[in-house]
């Protein structure tokens, strides 16, 4: 670093998170079932799931365009589901997802975070950009399908 560069001051955390929050009128149960069921994920998320989401399993998510792997680490009927994912091709960055999910009157409260991401890491900074928009659009895509019947990916009622 030449002696002009800008610098972060000693002791700055370069791990980030991506943390969201929504609400949804569908029940816990269903919420849950929307995450952890790969018959129900396929409706509203990836187009295939290739094997099961049971805890310690590894399935893999395919789009069209691309295809990424997940492992599941917990899933707590209504309640919680997690499971870690790669965020570059090499496999060198992978995060741990947590949905949270909880009542909220007659709806649920649920809460995704992601992370850590490594700002330091080659790619750190881009994959946390890419999770931010990615979780952006899952959880609207979610709420579209539990909350109004609609495939925001195809755009047609379910």
């Amino acid at each position: 670093m030449g002696e002009d560069e800008p610098r972060l001051p000693l002791g700055t955390d370069l791990r980030r998170w991506v943390r969201l929050r929504r609400r949804l009128n569908a029940p816990p149960q269903r919420v849950f079932r929307a995450w952890a069921d790969p018959e129900e994920l396929a409706r509203w998320f990836p187009v295939q799931i290739e094997g099961g989401l049971a805890v310690g399993s590894r399935s893999v998510l395919a789009w069209p365009d691309r295809r990424v792997w997940w492992e599941v680490t917990r899933a707590e009927p209504d309640s919680r589901f997690a499971f870690r994912r790669p965020w570059l091709p090499d496999d060198s960055l992978v995060t741990d997802v947590q949905v949270s999910i909880g009542p909220a009157g007659y709806g649920t409260h649920i809460e995704l975070e992601d992370g850590p991401f490594p700002l330091d890491l080659p790619g750190g900074i881009d994959a946390w950009a890419e999770a931010i928009a990615l979780w952006s659009d899952t959880l609207a895509m979610l709420r579209a399908h539990l909350d109004f019947s609609v495939d925001l990916r195809t755009g047609r009622q379910a």
